[in-house]
């Protein structure tokens, strides 16, 4: 019976963490923002379910993960707008702090090396979004959550 409801408490962990990222994703297509009150759960169900489940990164290798992901995206991020600021009078920063929270979770779920993985399949996707919008500004959330899921399955089943 307790193995039941673990590995359905496990599931339910899943779905919410897959909903959520749902959520992240189309608010992100629809207003440019990633808002901290689905990034936060998301960032809580990672914890429980690398620090209570069996899922194929260790608590150490997800922790690591988070903090290379903050570190490294947030270093880019200040580069961007110091370099930006210089050109521009009012730039608008083409990183975000959600983008960069985002980052964070997601090396969280997938650790460094599923991150190095979901972040040149997020480069792949957005590219090529961009070429066939003609848009100057995309929406990152979609398909870091779609390189993520990949990288996951490549991390899970492959590495």
């Amino acid at each position: 019976m307790f193995l039941y409801m673990f590995w359905a408490f496990f599931i339910g962990l899943v779905i919410m963490g897959l909903y959520l990222c749902w959520k992240i994703s189309v608010t992100d297509l629809r207003r440019r923002i990633i808002p901290d009150a689905y990034l936060f759960p998301l960032l809580i169900i990672g914890l429980l379910i690398v620090t209570f489940f069996p899922w194929p990164i260790s608590t150490t290798a997800a922790v690591v993960g988070m903090t290379c992901g903050y570190v490294m995206s947030a270093t880019i991020g200040v580069i961007f707008d110091h370099v930006l600021a210089h050109k521009t009078p009012r730039p608008e920063s083409p990183i975000g702090m959600g983008d960069i929270k985002l980052i964070a979770v997601g090396g969280l779920w997938l650790g460094p090396m599923g991150l190095a993985i979901a972040l040149v399949w997020t480069c792949v996707f957005g590219m090529l979004w961009a070429y066939r919008k003609k848009q100057k500004f995309i929406p990152f959330a979609p398909f870091f959550i779609f390189g993520g899921i990949l990288a996951w399955l490549a991390v899970a089943f492959l590495l």
